[in-house]
């Protein structure tokens, strides 16, 4: 950055792209003059409706694009339906398995989840030709939209094949991949990052519309991954890589974390002195040193540099112990790093099968069904390592295209290894499965099935490998204190304590359970959105705003959404003046849909202080009853706001 002061006024013009290019970076393109704005690129943004434009600008176009852009942007009326008994621990889990398209499932997380995911992993459809991708049309009404055979499942979804002969091959891709980008970036924290697994197929599109929708400034690096530990020695050259792309929200805020040094990285540590062993770390370098100062080796030859650290911390170390001094050969000092209190190593661009494996992620998986029941799982090992660079121990994960919830298995697995408290989110359509595959025989009817069950087992397997371990360790500690010589094994017993406790506290603590939630039409009956399309004769049909088959559980978690709050939050049952009350995370939310709403059970409700109440319309007496309660909390309980459905 230049030290000389501009002396002209504000560039408002530069500072109001800046602005726009928070919001929307693919409004920005380039132009002779440098960044410019897109105007119908943000008209469209600005517009339920197609709006065309002809302008040449430097950006990936396809046919669909602009209805892409009109799907991310249109509202949708449906909810997440909680259902209790396919969770694990409901109560008091923060791990959400949602069943539903995903592109309305990120519809309704932009509330609740707006800025806060600090990662994304996703693991798209690759688009080999033979993948199902989906046709997101918002614009038909419901009689067109069944008379396009073959478009809809019995589960409702818009999953169609996507054959590379079509000539809308890279588009319908695109048009499906670009909406749900746009949704998943409002998500990102500020210094959030995405991981998107891809092969040869599509990673050249991918970029451009990642370009666009996160800004090409915002591009972290693209990973080659060695997915197999073998090949097939057919056709001209074998392919045995995939991509795996990270764009973050901002990158003047990215701070990616170290993996863990690998085996071979350990063996460079060879040296050992009474702190332990190290490495050495080069301070004389002929390029990249920058200090010069005279510096006498142990034989008495003089050195002047260029030295890579300055003479005073030069000194320092020397006086310390940390310079290791070589008398043969080109005889100077080198610095030591040493192995204890190494932090990891930060990751590269390219990562072999010691990071995982295709084979290994199958071989896993199936230990765990005793069946192989899902073709080309991601490998735990793997996520695990995208998990620890792209997130910290209290961060939500949200995977939007979870198939057979690998990444759950990795949060569930890394929080178990380093006493973290991450959180996941998994997304999936209810996509059947195949009715001569393994799966479906083992009575699995649908990939959601699979990755529910997976995420109980894995839960399961890893306490139990926990148990095991402090059997493990509780057994090498009985060997020594059954010895006389305890001052000697002090040490150990210390240590092997402190890991039987980090164990115990793990299995105590470990969240290993989630919420299912399944998409679903409003728990509101039309009229509550469009009274307008009815007579007054058909009111009366109507005097119930709330479908016949929903519950109590529905209606809170539609109300969690439409106020902006994580299902994840903690929900109670309680009695107060003999009605039932849902209570949100303490004082958070109160949600009451008995009847008989009246001034002495408004009194009750006051005393908690909630920060919002909901009421079902129904449950007053009248419009008098309903102010008087109304008027009531106003005064008694200010800073709560009452709401109605």
């Amino acid at each position: 950055m230049s030290d000389k002061l501009d002396m002209t006024s504000p560039d408002l013009v530069s500072q109001n792209i800046e602005k726009i290019a928070q919001l929307f970076p693919n409004c920005v393109t380039e132009s002779a003059n440098g960044l410019a704005i897109d105007f119908d690129q943000l008209k469209q943004e600005l517009s339920k409706d197609i709006v065309e434009g002809n302008k040449e600008r430097y950006r990936l176009e396809w046919p669909g694009k602009r209805e892409a852009i009109v799907t991310a942007n249109l509202p949708i009326n449906k909810t997440l339906r909680p259902a209790r008994e396919e969770s694990v621990d409901f109560d008091n889990t923060e791990n959400l398995y949602i069943e539903g398209d995903n592109l309305e499932v990120l519809k309704l997380l932009q509330e609740s989840y707006l800025g806060k995911i600090k990662m994304i992993y996703i693991d798209p459809p690759y688009n080999t030709g033979k993948d199902f991708v989906y046709k997101d049309n918002f614009t038909q009404d419901t009689d067109e939209y069944q008379e396009e055979a073959g478009l809809k499942d019995e589960y409702n979804n818009r999953l169609v094949a996507n054959p590379d002969t079509s000539g809308r091959y890279h588009s319908d891709w695109l048009t499906m991949m670009y909406p749900r980008l746009k949704l998943a970036r409002n998500l990102l924290t500020d210094d959030g990052v995405i991981f998107i697994s891809i092969d040869d197929n599509e990673v050249h599109n991918l970029r451009k519309i990642s370009d666009e929708v996160f800004g090409d400034d915002n591009f972290v690096i693209e990973i080659a991954w060695r997915k197999s530990d073998n090949q097939a020695n057919i056709g001209n050259i074998a392919r045995v890589k995939e991509y795996i792309l990270c764009y973050t929200k901002r990158k003047d805020l990215l701070n990616l974390n170290k993996i863990p040094l690998t085996d071979k990285a350990k063996k460079e540590y060879s040296y050992k002195d009474s702190e332990g062993f190290f490495r050495r770390a080069i301070l004389l370098h002929k390029t990249r040193g920058r200090h010069y100062y005279d510096v006498t080796t142990k034989n008495g030859n003089t050195l002047n540099g260029p030295w890579m650290i300055k003479e005073d911390e030069f000194l320092e170390k020397d006086r310390n112990n940390e310079i290791l001094w070589t008398n043969s050969g080109d005889e100077q000092p080198y610095g030591k790093i040493y192995l204890h209190k190494s932090t990891g190593q930060i990751a590269n661009d390219f990562w072999d099968t010691t990071f995982g494996s295709n084979q290994e992620a199958s071989i896993n998986l199936e230990k765990i069904f005793e069946n192989r029941i899902f073709d080309f799982p991601k490998s735990t090992k793997l996520l695990k390592n995208i998990v620890t660079i792209g997130s910290d121990k209290k961060a939500i994960i949200l995977d939007f295209f979870s198939g057979s919830a690998s990444t759950a298995h990795s949060v569930i697995q890394l929080n178990a290894e380093d006493g973290g408290n991450r959180k996941f989110i998994m997304v999936q359509v209810p996509e059947r499965t195949d009715e001569k595959s393994e799966a479906f025989k083992a009575g699995y009817d649908t990939i959601c099935e699979i990755g529910k069950e997976r995420i109980r087992r894995a839960g399961n397997a890893i306490i139990d490998n926990q148990k095991a371990l402090i059997k493990q360790k509780g057994e090498e500690l009985e060997k020594i204190e059954e010895k006389n010589d305890l001052i000697k094994d002090e040490e150990k017993i210390e240590l092997l304590q402190s890991e039987i406790n980090a164990l115990q506290f793990s299995i105590d603590n470990l969240d290993k359970g989630f919420r299912v939630y399944k998409l679903d039409s409003s728990n509101m009956q039309d009229v509550y959105y469009t009274p307008n399309q009815y007579e007054q004769g058909q009111l009366d049909l109507l005097e119930d705003n709330i479908k016949p088959d929903r519950n109590s559980d529905d209606l809170v978690a539609q109300i969690m959404l439409d106020w902006g709050l994580p299902l994840s939050l903690k929900i109670e049952q309680t009695k107060i003046a003999n009605k039932e009350v849902f209570k949100v995370a303490d004082d958070a939310l109160l949600c009451c849909f008995d009847e008989g709403i009246d001034e002495a059970f408004a009194k009750e409700i006051a005393k908690l202080k909630p920060l919002r109440i909901v009421f079902r319309d129904k449950s007053f007496k009248d419009d008098t009853a309903k102010e008087n309660v109304k008027q009531l909390l106003k005064q008694l309980s200010p800073d709560s706001e009452m709401k109605v459905i």
